[in-house]
């Protein structure tokens, strides 16, 4: 028979591991870059920390033409809007956990 004592220290190194994990993950960065034209940087949980765009992204027949105001708020608008819908998922992925689970939280899931 296994010892109640045993069954939560296992789960409390389980819930220090998963932390660890999720902030480890956190402070990784990746970043991938489309058509030499789009890079898109975000982190190890998949939180979009940056749209980088060039000219030609914007006018590919004449990139002269665009300035850098112009991309800097096209690369702000998208990554606004990217953390909304992001931040929208996120919240109504807790609210269905949190219906399944009662209010309880489980590290891991949310």
């Amino acid at each position: 028979m296994m010892n109640l004592g045993n069954i939560m220290k296992q789960a409390q190194q389980m819930q220090k591991r998963l932390k660890e994990a999720q902030e480890e993950l956190a402070s990784q960065e990746y970043s991938a870059t489309t058509g030499g034209c789009v890079t898109v940087t975000c982190d190890g949980q998949g939180h979009i920390k940056s749209v980088k765009l060039t000219a030609e992204a914007i006018n590919p027949e004449n990139p002269q033409s665009v300035d850098t105001d112009t991309i800097e708020t096209l690369e702000d608008l998208i990554s606004a809007a990217i953390s909304q819908a992001t931040q929208q998922a996120h919240e109504k992925m807790e609210a269905k956990m949190k219906s399944i689970t009662g209010g309880v939280s489980i590290p891991g899931l949310f």
